[in-house]
């Protein structure tokens, strides 16, 4: 092989994660429930707001744990 090709595979692996994860945070404002699930942590005071994504955080990790797990298992 090409002495850069194991570089340009990876470069082109690179920028085909980004553009999917660009187009998973386009998304993901269109799903309602995302970030407003139960667990959520939010405080707001009167000049301060913490959000705290603790059940999204878990719901996300579960879905993408299955996931992985179905593609990498054989």
């Amino acid at each position: 092989m090409e002495p850069f090709g194991h570089i340009g595979k990876f470069l082109i692996i690179t920028g085909v994660i980004i553009i999917l994860l660009g187009v998973l945070l386009l998304l993901v404002g269109k799903i309602p429930f995302i970030g407003r699930l139960p667990g959520d942590i939010i405080i707001e005071r009167k000049n301060f707001t913490f959000y705290f994504p603790l059940g999204t955080s878990i719901l996300l990790s579960i879905i993408l744990s299955l996931l992985l797990w179905l593609l990498t298992r054989r």
